[in-house]
This record gives structure tokens, sequence and C-alpha cells, in this order.
């Protein structure tokens, strides 16, 4: 079981003018696929909020997987991918690419999303976007693949550890 952490990120959200479901929505997601949430946070969309809240995620708690919702549109006040790359180590480009084709199937607006993923030492960053709905389509696309990718991460499988069962 890895640990995991939810991340808000709305201005109203925090200022207590909106009721936050995405973040919940997260932790039900995540906890239903074996995830411990150790702990959760609503920032407002400014970039050193949401990096100090992503740094302490990783580095002070160690959550191996830390899931941001909202802060990923074409708003002036939409940075946390901004925040995602100023924190991390490595990219992974292809986490963000799964859940656009994914979610390109459902609608065009799919491409106007700037959701991104990347590594900070042990702990991975996805970012996801604000709407419930999308929320449950993107992260349904990615959650398969993230325990393999955690394990390799945290250096508890190899890379080669699980063939892919869509390669036969």
């Amino acid at each position: 079981m890895f640990k995991a952490a939810v991340i808000t990120v709305s201005d109203k959200g925090f200022a207590g003018e909106r009721e936050d479901k995405g973040g919940p929505l997260v932790c039900r997601m995540l906890q239903e696929a074996g995830y411990e949430i150790e702990e959760t946070a609503i920032v407002p969309d400014e970039k050193d909020n949401i990096k100090a809240q992503l740094i302490h995620m990783a580095d002070v708690h160690d959550c191996a997987l830390i899931v941001t919702t909202g802060g990923t549109g074409f708003s002036p006040r939409d940075v946390t991918p901004e925040a995602t790359e100023a924190v991390c180590h490595r990219m992974a480009p292809g986490i963000g690419e799964a859940m656009r084709a994914e979610s390109m199937k459902v609608t065009n607006r799919a491409m106007l999303s700037r959701a991104t993923a990347g590594i900070r030492g042990g702990s991975l960053i996805v970012n996801l976007p604000g709407s419930p709905k999308a929320i449950r389509e993107n992260l349904e696309v990615i959650l398969p693949a993230l325990e393999h990718g955690l394990e390799i991460l945290r250096g508890t499988a190899s890379e080669c550890a699980v063939p892919d069962k869509e390669a036969k």
C-alpha cells in the first residue's frame, strides 16, 4: 500500500466559498485502488502556495503519490502545472498525454488541459483537472499503471517485472 496525498487548488475552495467536490472524489478513488491517504489540503491558485504544499507532501510526508486537482486550464490564475514543473526533478509526460488522449474521446476540449506529471525524489506528482467528471475520466485511465510506476520509483520492482498485457 502506497501513501498518497491530495491537494485541491482553488481560490474559492480555499476561501470557503465553494465546496470541494474534486478532492474527496480523488481520495475515494485512490482508497478504492488501495492507496492510504496520508494528507489532504486546499490551497489557493498561487504558485508559491502550490509549490510549498507539493514539497511538504513529498519531502516531509514521503508520499509516493501526490495528486492535485484544479488549476490546469487556460485561466491566468491556473498555475498548477508550472508549480509542479518547478518542484519536480524529472517529468513524466506520458501520464498527461494518456489522460488527454482518453479525454479526447469524450470532448475535444480535453486538448485544452495543461495537466502534467513529474517526479520529486520518491514521489510522483500528477495534476488532474478540477471538475469531478474530468477527474473520474482522467484518474480511471492512469490508475492501473501507477502502481507499477511507483514500485519502480520506490525500488520495489524492476521495469520488466510486470509484462505489458496489451503487447501480447
